[in-house]
């Protein structure tokens, strides 16, 4: 290619297309010889096959685009360009490219907010150009390496800090990034960017107060900038100032009537205090938005109780059909698997939702056997003699009440039961106990042989296990109202029962669990915000829930009677007896008003927040079923990696 010899390029590459047809660099570069020998129909036909098993890749995407520029299809180039730019932001081309576009078109705003791009990127230093490329491509770890190294020559390079800090937090080095970005800020005052990527740091570290104070320090610069107002209503929401949050989204509105992202935000809002009436209303409204309307169709099915009519089936097949940007796409698809489902058209159905469950997958670095060497870490260095010399050692508060296990088990349902109890205060998903792991892993120094995590936590000394132990309760108290007991639900947790039992050895486990087949459908077809990568595989779901039953086994064996298992299935046949038993474990009495947990008005941000607030129902238990004779996957990693 570089002499010239497109022809022979080609053929290179078409004859080791014939021997791996699923080469992503090989199809790439066939693209790229077949629009350069004005092959069109070739070069699509090799995109199309690259975007497919790599929808995010921004080469491709970018090829894609030039494609159209060849082909004159201008407008839509200047779409994927900035598609393009949106997977890999280091594409000097695809700037100059839609730059160039832009002015042609007479799109001056436009153009001038490229060429601003355009200036900062280029005034990168060519290591950190290659870092942001690396990010873009999902080689963390290198990029990590390559990141450090420059910030050892260039300590106080704010943009080097800001990109290790994005590093981090990809890798849940949620305390270093967050250092880092907080130093960054002290140095470079006036760095939006800055401040907009500390403001998210904290608010994963869900450190509400703080992302709120920067979110208003940032709007105090501006007060009229419609982008640090939305900032800083979503840290409103965050931190549970629910009508706060709302007038601020309507005052956003006031000057963008109809903008999808507000309008989709302020239903979530809404959604969240139950007004359910209110969110539809808001997310029908941003749905029709011209763009951005994805992630609104995909809220109202994210109802589960809302049923899509005729019309608006035939809009999202549409807008699908107009190849709308990734996101768009992902949304679109699970939407519509709930939109056959409604109608028992279980075979489109399982299409859509395995087409969203594709696009979701290509884009993550998912490997389901670096789960099972995780378990193994577990199940080998955390044994029952350590569990024995390191127990009753940590912090002595019996306040929390940790929900673990598979999502889609029914933990929301069992929070919103057991918040209904006068002694117990509802939370959220908290990270902390995940962020600690990370921090614990992190720790590993092969120069002075300390040892990974969970081996770490064989001589880690009482102090330290009651510092931990405090630093959890004191970090999830801004999310407790004033009950002595309060829950912690992120299901994840499981992995990490015996660092809990360590730091925390009063607190209290349970095993909120379903039926394999029930429980790993229900997740293929949810769209999580955020995490659960080994969900957007039916192979990778099966593999992942008997990891989890072999891990929970082994705290049984070591951890003997520190977790309650609930089997959901178990609590829809004798919900009294059921709460009794869990209640008695808990250590606290029975109260009535439990049993009629879906009138207990709370926020509720999980996606069954609809659920839980009507009367148990058993409809979905047997729902896989319906879907049967696609789940062949499933089934075999369930039956292969089983006992």
């Amino acid at each position: 290619m570089r002499k010239g010899n497109i022809a022979d390029a080609l053929a290179l590459l078409q004859s080791r297309l014939q021997d791996a047809p699923e080469d992503g660099e090989a199809l790439y570069f066939a693209a790229v010889c077949a629009r350069m020998s004005q092959s069109f129909g070739a070069a699509q036909g090799y995109l199309d096959t690259l975007l497919h098993l790599e929808p995010g890749n921004g080469r491709g995407l970018q090829e894609q685009a030039h494609l159209y520029r060849d082909t004159r299809q201008f407008d839509r180039a200047i779409d994927a360009y900035g598609e393009a730019l949106r997977a890999n932001p280091a594409l000097l081309a695809s700037y100059r490219q839609r730059l160039a576009l832009l002015r042609d078109a007479g799109r001056e705003q436009e153009a001038n907010v490229t060429a601003a791009q355009l200036q900062k990127v280029e005034a990168l230093p060519k290591p950190l150009l290659a870092v942001t490329d690396l990010i873009a491509q999902g080689r963390i770890l290198k990029a990590e390496q390559l990141c450090r190294q420059f910030l050892m020559q260039a300590p106080s390079h704010t943009e080097g800090m800001r990109l290790l800090a994005d590093i981090g937090s990809r890798l849940g080095a949620l305390e270093e990034a967050n250092f880092l970005l907080e130093t960054a800020c002290e140095l470079d005052p006036d760095n939006v960017a800055l401040r907009i990527d500390f403001i998210r740091v904290l608010s994963k570290r869900q450190r509400f107060e703080a992302s709120l104070e920067q979110a208003e320090r940032l709007l105090r610069t501006a007060p009229q900038n419609l982008q640090f107002q939305s900032l800083r209503a979503i840290e409103l929401l965050q931190l549970g100032r629910y009508e706060e949050a709302i007038a601020g989204f309507n005052g956003i509105l006031e000057q963008l009537p109809g903008d999808a992202i507000t309008l989709t935000s302020k239903g979530h809002a809404l959604k969240t205090l139950g007004d359910s009436g209110s969110a539809i209303g808001a997310y029908e409204t941003a749905s029709k938005a011209s763009l951005g309307g994805g992630e609104a169709w995909y809220a109202l099915a994210n109802l589960k109780t809302y049923q899509f009519d005729d019309g608006q089936l035939e809009n999202m097949q549409a807008q699908l059909a107009a190849n709308p940007p990734l996101g768009d796409r992902i949304y679109l698809a699970f939407a519509l698997g709930k939109a056959f489902e409604d109608r028992s058209n279980f075979e489109r159905s399982f299409e859509n939702y395995a087409l969203g469950n594709d696009l979701k997958r290509a884009s993550l670095n998912y490997q389901s056997a670096g789960f099972e060497r995780e378990v193994d870490a577990q199940c080998e260095g955390f044994t029952r003699a350590l569990a024995e010399r390191q127990g009753n050692r940590g912090c002595e508060a019996p306040d929390p009440i940790f929900i673990v296990g598979m999502p889609r088990a029914g933990s929301t349902l069992l929070e919103q039961i057991l918040a209904t109890h006068s002694q117990i205060d509802g939370t959220r998903e908290l990270p902390n106990i995940l962020s600690l792991a990370q921090r614990l892993r992190r720790q590993r120094n092969s120069a002075d042989e300390t040892p990974g995590y969970p081996g770490i936590l064989a001589d880690m000394p009482a102090d330290e296990l009651q510092k931990l132990g405090q630093e959890f309760i004191e970090e999830t108290r801004i999310h407790r109202g004033d009950a002595p007991f309060f829950i912690d639900k992120m299901p994840n947790n499981f992995r990490h029962i015996g660092l809990i039992k360590l730091i925390l050895p009063r607190a209290r486990i349970i095993d909120a669990r379903r039926e394999p087949m029930a429980c790993c459908f229900s997740n293929f077809k949810q769209l999580f915000a955020e995490g659960q990568e080994f969900s957007y595989d039916l192979a990778d779901l099966g593999h992942y829930y008997r990891q989890y039953e072999r891990l929970m086994s082994h705290w049984d064996t070591v951890l003997p009677g520190s977790v309650h298992r609930l089997q959901h299935e178990a609590l829809l046949d004798d919900f009294e007896g059921e709460l009794r038993r869990l209640l008695d474990f808990l250590e606290l009495p029975f109260e009535e008003r439990c049993l009629r947990f879906y009138e207990t008005d709370r926020p509720v941000r999980t996606p069954s927040s609809e659920q839980v607030r009507q009367p148990l129902f058993r409809d979905a238990v047997e729902q896989w079923q319906n879907y049967s004779p696609w789940l062949t996957p499933l089934r075999a990693a369930l039956e292969a990696t089983g006992e």
